[in-house]
């Protein structure tokens, strides 16, 4: 998790759904940060940049309920899969998207991290706008993969088609997927689901991470 909050972190209910939704396939949830302050901190009542400081790993504990450890603790090796709730602290946090669009940089922890996964063919699930910190991952890596960030077709508060070209741009492929639909990439088994990447309900934002979870579960046996 990115931190705490739409904004200028996780986005906070993508991130208990997906906990909520690990539990109900019988699975055991390992929060991961980072320790390390974020790029900002952001009123949500006002959306204005607040003059303060706050660190990633802290407000993402606020929704572990205190349990979590740093990137640095974890070896990708003993994880059977990895999720990557969505919220602009993908785009800030883990990578500067928001500012510099894919010509941005990532996090080289977060470089090394997923990498590892994917070259040891665990599965990856990246909800809402985090397929852009897979892609930054994976840029000049010669793996192309397949990802969904949502749908030109349908409301969305963001331009699709620019999120689809910049994933391109740095060597991924992508494909419209609506907000109760995912996509899975199963020779790189990966899955990524749009959710409040498009003008979505609770409900169905819960939905599809549903079903993204239990599609990433198949994965895990299969």
């Amino acid at each position: 998790m990115s931190g705490c909050g739409v904004y200028d972190g996780a986005e906070i209910h993508e991130a208990v759904l997906s906990l909520l939704a690990i539990d109900e396939i019988g699975a055991q949830a390992l929060c991961i940060s980072i320790n390390a302050p974020q790029h900002h901190v952001i009123n949500h009542s006002t959306g204005e940049e607040m003059n303060e400081q706050r660190n990633m790993l802290i407000e993402a504990a606020r929704i572990s309920r205190g349990t979590i450890l740093t990137i640095d603790d974890v070896n990708p090796m003993d994880l059977d899969a990895l999720v990557i709730p969505g919220g602009f602290g993908s785009a800030k946090n883990f990578t500067s998207w928001a500012f510099s669009g894919p010509e941005g940089s990532i996090r080289n922890d977060v470089k090394s991290f997923l990498i590892q996964l994917i070259h040891h063919r665990k599965p990856l699930l990246a909800l809402c706008v985090s397929p852009v910190v897979v892609a930054k991952a994976l840029e000049g890596s010669g793996i192309i993969a397949h990802l969904a960030i949502g749908s030109k077709k349908d409301a969305s508060p963001y331009t699709i088609e620019d999120f689809q070209k910049g994933l391109e741009s740095i060597g991924a492929t992508t494909e419209d997927k609506g907000t109760n639909e995912i996509l899975i990439d199963h020779g790189h088994r990966i899955i990524t689901a749009p959710c409040y990447m498009m003008e979505a309900s609770i409900s169905q934002v819960r939905s599809s991470i549903k079903i993204a979870m239990e599609a990433l579960k198949d994965l895990c046996h299969a």
